[in-house]
């Protein structure tokens, strides 16, 4: 039996990753570099992302083009060996209920990726799935790689029946001859994941997390035996570099084709646990948020997702624009979160030798440090709710102090003359409410400049409009 080197098929090779400035891309780009890659190709339609300088730092190519466009990827893959293709769209959020969008990336962009390989001769491609190819919204527990596809017409999200169908098309790829008519073939896999978190993650912490600062992540899914998998952006990491080893057809003493040829595998950190007790209530105690208390059964959370989706698709043409703010939660999430479906990784440690390296409890620990440090480097302040009780009351006795009052406005004015007595003392306390914001944003500034300095004037704008209930949270973070 062949014992692989720790390095086998990356060193002296060229690489191309679709979706290199991601968030798994750009740690998959970095460590190919470090296991000694001569040369890493990142495929990606931004221009620049949070990851851009450390990989052109550490001497990764970076190609801005789109997967949807041939002539885009022939550019990156030629010359290339192995290929990476992370690029996908739908997986969160407002993407999710673009369904087009999602089929043309998914699907189509698939297609030209895999046009290119065989173009190029290009040697093996390790493709990222997604655990919604086999569940849809029914238990699964301990699952492995011999369950069937989802049913492409049962799935409620784009994401889950395009990313189905793309994997199925990358694994009847495998075997392929290159186009060049030489002996070469295409040798493919699929790695399916689990929920992935680490620092700099940007899918779903991130957008939970902006929730809870709002104080709208009042409530979570699901019973606390409801259990799914999760996957330290490390181990993720270790596991597809295994599967580009695992589809090495020029290996001494190794007869057929390889270990990994044609093949699916689920990764995870092989820990199922329940998503709120693991990260999302560690998380936010350490962040100082309110963690939920209140507990939606999964049938009353569907309905309400289903209500958002509704919304979300009334404002399809405009889902773009930043104005349009991210859905609550839509139906293939209350799935991932409220229904329990985990996967054993067997396969993998067996045919490509993967043994998760760190610990659920160490990647949670880095993931919690990470967003202490990006709270401390970020404007802090209340919920929603303050926001709007501060300035409709500011605007309320601004109404009754200096406007006429019309229609409406006569009720405001009626209200504070009951409450003040007279328009004169309410005049003087607008006078003295104005008076207090501008002194404490004054204040703010000041201070900032001296604790906080990169957001003085974010948290002058904030003191001013909050005015001490601003004022409040960056006192607290001079004390510290």
């Amino acid at each position: 039996m062949h014992c692989r080197s720790a390095n086998e098929g990356i060193e002296g090779v060229r690489f191309a990753v679709t979706g290199g400035q991601g968030f798994v891309g750009a740690a998959l780009c970095l460590e190919l570099l470090r296991r000694g890659a001569r040369e890493v190709r990142s495929l990606d339609l931004r221009a620049s992302s949070t990851w851009s300088q450390q990989l052109l730092d550490a001497g990764v190519r970076l190609f801005q083009g789109d997967i949807r466009k041939k002539d885009d990827v022939r550019r990156a893959f030629r010359g290339v060996d192995c290929v990476f293709h992370l690029a996908s769209y739908g997986m969160s959020g407002k993407e999710m209920v673009q369904a087009a969008r999602a089929d043309d990336v998914n699907i189509h962009g698939t297609c030209n990726v895999l046009d290119a390989c065989h173009e190029h001769g290009v040697r093996r491609l390790v493709y990222v799935s997604t655990y919604n190819v086999v569940f849809g919204g029914e238990p699964i527990v301990n699952g492995n790689e011999a369950l069937p596809y989802f049913p492409i017409e049962n799935h409620v999200d784009a994401y889950g029946r395009s990313k189905s169908v793309a994997e199925q098309l990358v694994l009847k790829s495998n075997g392929r001859p290159a186009k060049n008519g030489t002996s070469t073939r295409l040798y493919t896999c699929a790695i399916r994941p689990a929920a992935i978190y680490g620092p700099g993650e940007e899918r779903h912490l991130p957008r939970i997390l902006s929730l809870a600062k709002l104080g709208l992540a009042f409530f979570k899914i699901g019973g606390p035996d409801v259990k799914t998998d999760w996957v330290y952006i490390d181990n993720l990491v270790l596991a597809l570099i295994l599967a580009s080893m695992g589809l090495l057809d020029d290996i001494p003493d190794r007869k057929g084709t390889p270990v990994a040829a044609g093949q699916a595998y689920f990764i995870c950190d092989g820990s199922p646990v329940n998503t709120f007790e693991f990260i999302i209530s560690p998380l936010f105690r350490s962040l100082n948020y309110t963690v939920p208390r209140v507990t939606l059964d999964t049938s009353v959370a569907l309905a309400i997702s289903r209500i958002f989706l509704f919304i979300s698709t009334l404002f399809y043409p405009w889902l773009d624009s930043k104005l349009i703010p991210q859905p609550l939660i839509l139906p293939a999430e209350v799935y991932k979160v409220g229904v329990t479906h985990y996967f054993s990784f067997l396969k993998a440690r067996e045919e490509l030798g993967y043994v998760p390296m760190v610990s659920p409890q160490e990647g949670l620990a880095a993931t919690i440090a990470y967003w202490q440090e990006r709270k401390r480097r970020e404007l802090d302040g209340p919920t929603i709710f303050t926001w709007l009780a501060s300035d409709l009351g500011m605007l309320a006795i601004f109404s009754a102090s200096c406007l006429p009052p019309v229609g409406p406005l006569k009720w405001i004015l009626d209200i504070h003359l009951f409450l003040f007595r007279s328009l004169l003392v309410t005049r003087i306390i607008f006078a003295v409410a104005v008076a207090l914001h501008v002194g404490e944003a004054v204040y703010a500034w000041f201070l900032a400049k001296r604790v906080d300095p990169r957001n003085a004037s974010g948290w002058f704008w904030q003191t001013l409009a909050l005015g001490i209930f601003s004022l409040r949270y960056l006192l607290k973070r001079a004390r510290k």
